[in-house]
């Protein structure tokens, strides 16, 4: 058979599995451990389906509305799409056009190479330092553009606000991205920023803090200058890329937030013990401040425990082909019994006596 000319190759993003059943403890793709808002709930029985023959909002004006309250910056300073996924896609295509290469650290969010191969976007990938820091030296300099995940997945380190507001100051020629997807969970936003720097691009997902993964609904925040031009681009894409029913129980999980606010603490309270525990069976733990630890095992290798556990029915990330990470393991925190039960899991694995 003959060649077809122009089909694109290129490398996917790998997600983690979805294993299916009843008896399992999902601990692979950072999803929260507890279930959205009881008003969440609430707003689903009563949603009016007969509203799905029309066409959903193009601007979603009403989620707009709520987080312009919440977070205390202009309704029209904010962008809401499909997952912050199709955020950060949109912001690739708008913001990265100079040519030059855009950088990132070469660990974080496997999606940014895939999104500059897709677009044909030149980038580097800067190397985080011995303790899987990220270096700030090294996003100074002539580039394309800056995307910084902080705190950052899959170490779960975070930057200081100073470091990160040091290296918008030196990249003011360019947009900085800076994706907070964990932000509730540890950090400090860098929110304080968009009064001072028109180049600043925040975005922030449903699918962590407010345990709405599978509603798939995120979003931007930035300088009326680069709302303008992303605005386009979703508008050339995609005006209805965020579905009337999604934005309906998005608006009632906003809502409630004091109930967010709440979850969150549980899981940094059980990510912190859990961290400690490991420690205690010999384990190096990066010190975290998302809703996942990157930890490594001493007395037996990663994906060793990673079958095991997995045989147990408990599902946690190994990146067998990445080498800085090919020692290490990436856990969700679930619940507190979760994660006891996934305790008592590995201290039998290791030959030692439970509890």
């Amino acid at each position: 058979m003959s060649e077809i000319k122009g089909l694109r190759q290129i490398t996917p993003y790998v997600a983690g599995q979805q294993p299916k059943g009843q008896d399992i403890i999902k601990l692979n793709t950072n999803e929260n451990a507890y279930p959205p808002s009881p008003k969440v709930a609430a707003r689903l029985e009563t949603f009016d389906t007969d509203q799905l023959r029309r066409y959903s909002s193009l601007d979603q004006s009403a989620l707009r509305t709520v987080l312009a309250q919440q977070l205390q910056v202009p309704a029209d300073q904010i962008i809401v799409g499909n997952g912050s996924d199709d955020i950060l896609s949109m912001a690739f295509l708008a913001f990265f056009n100079s040519g030059e290469p855009i950088l990132f650290p070469d660990l974080t969010y496997g999606f940014y190479k895939v999104w500059a191969d897709l677009y044909h976007i030149p980038y580097l990938e800067c190397p985080l330092d011995h303790d899987f820091k990220l270096v700030p030296e090294a996003y100074i300099g002539d580039n394309g553009g800056l995307v910084l995940t902080n705190p950052n997945a899959p170490t779960g380190l975070a930057l200081p606000l100073s470091e990160i507001e040091a290296i918008v100051a030196a990249n003011q020629e360019v947009v900085v991205i800076i994706d907070e997807a964990y932000i509730s969970f540890g950090g400090e936003t860098a929110l304080p920023l968009l009064d001072k720097y028109d180049n600043v691009f925040i975005t922030r997902t449903f699918s962590k803090d407010a345990a709405l993964a599978g509603l798939r609904v995120g979003y931007g925040i930035g300088s009326p200058k680069l709302m303008a031009v992303i605005q386009t681009v979703k508008n050339a894409v995609n005006p209805y890329n965020v579905d009337m029913l999604s934005e309906d129980l998005a608006v009632a999980a906003v809502t409630d937030w004091t109930y967010y606010e709440e979850t969150c603490r549980k899981i940094c309270q059980t990510r912190d013990w859990f961290s400690a525990e490991l420690v205690r069976l010999g384990f190096e733990v990066l010190p975290s401040q998302t809703n996942f630890i990157l930890a490594e095992p001493t007395t037996v290798s990663a994906q060793d425990l990673f079958e095991q556990l997995k045989a147990q029915g408990i599902y946690v990330r190994y990146f067998p082909t990445i080498e800085r990470l090919k020692h290490k393991l990436r856990i969700s925190i679930g619940s507190q019994t979760e994660m006891v039960r996934v305790l008592e899991v590995i201290k039998t694995q290791l030959g030692l006596t439970v509890p």
